[in-house]
């Protein structure tokens, strides 16, 4: 008898804990706003074509990127978008990703010929909860920043209440995204590193 009611109580705990255990592991809640193609439509749709730079990050180019950043970028290669039209650049644009607090947060980010921020969006987010950054209000404090600009949260970026952890992982993603590009331009509109010598990927098709 007493056996049984053991056996009973001891099913009911291991029930207790798999829901404890099922309650404490995030859901998967992915949800995709942009694909590659819609998202650089969207930032680009009067351009007469759109080519891709990829970015080596070599010896000498993740060293000059991580001083700059202040970390080491985490990808071997990273690929910036250039919209064209007759030859003039009409912006550039970073696909990227940054880890929110359980899953990675896929976004992008326009910018213009001069590498300043015109548009942040999220294409992929994978959390369960937060996805209040995709707020025009709090994409729209990346506007106008630059390569030179820091963007920390709480004293650059007003972080969305409830969402803390993505908005950091957005300033952190976007303020990657105006170094990478600022890497990229002519070596006439951007600023070298001193003692390194400015110098752009060659372009391929993507459009």
């Amino acid at each position: 008898m007493f056996s049984g009611r053991r056996a009973c109580r001891g099913a009911l705990v291991a029930a207790a804990l798999v829901g404890v255990l099922a309650a404490a592991t995030p859901a998967r809640a992915e949800v995709e706003y942009f694909t590659t193609r819609s998202v650089l439509t969207a930032f680009f749709p009067k351009s007469e074509r759109v080519t891709y730079r990829t970015l080596v990050m070599d010896g000498a180019t993740r060293t000059r990127i991580a001083h700059r950043l202040g970390y080491a970028p985490a990808l071997d290669r990273y690929t910036v978008f250039v919209a064209t039209t007759e030859g003039k650049i009409d912006g550039y644009a970073v696909i990227d990703e940054e880890n929110g607090l359980h899953q990675p947060i896929t976004f992008a980010t326009k910018l213009s010929p001069q590498g300043a921020v015109e548009r942040v969006e999220i294409m992929v987010y994978r959390e369960p909860r937060g996805d209040e950054v995709r707020d025009p209000r709090f994409r729209k404090q990346f506007e106008g920043r630059t390569a030179r600009d820091e963007m920390r949260i709480s004293r650059d970026i007003d972080a969305v209440s409830g969402a803390t952890i993505s908005s950091a992982s957005l300033a952190v993603g976007v303020r990657r995204a105006t170094v990478l590009v600022d890497e990229v331009m002519s070596p006439a509109k951007r600023t070298p590193a001193p003692g390194t010598v400015a110098s752009a990927p060659s372009p391929t098709t993507y459009r």
